[in-house]
């Protein structure tokens, strides 16, 4: 018989569970939304804040944090505070009469 079968059972080290690290509670989650979602579903004049995200349903929570990247064109003016703005599409949004307020 072979050592570490005695008994016929099988080793320590193939009955015990593996477990490992897992970095998913230490992970930065990003919502991406794009120009052309703000376009649609926003009017002229509005304020853009993860919240007003959430609830047009833009965004599924709020943790983490919301980038608005550049996609789509955009011709209304939106102040957009509490978000994290693309170089694209800060440059659209104020273009079109728009502000952006980062935090």
């Amino acid at each position: 018989m072979r050592p570490g079968f005695e008994g016929g059972q099988m080793p320590l080290y193939r009955r015990v569970a593996r477990r490992g690290f897992n970095n998913k509670r230490f992970q930065n989650t990003v919502h991406e939304v794009s120009i052309a979602h703000l376009e649609r579903r926003f009017e002229t004049g509005s304020e853009v804040t993860p919240q007003t995200l959430m609830e047009k349903g833009l965004i599924s929570s709020l943790q983490g944090s919301v980038k608005v990247l550049a996609n789509g064109v955009i011709k209304k003016s939106l102040t957009l505070k509490g978000v994290r703005v693309s170089a694209g599409a800060r440059a659209k949004i104020e273009a079109a009469g728009g502000t952006v307020n980062e935090v």
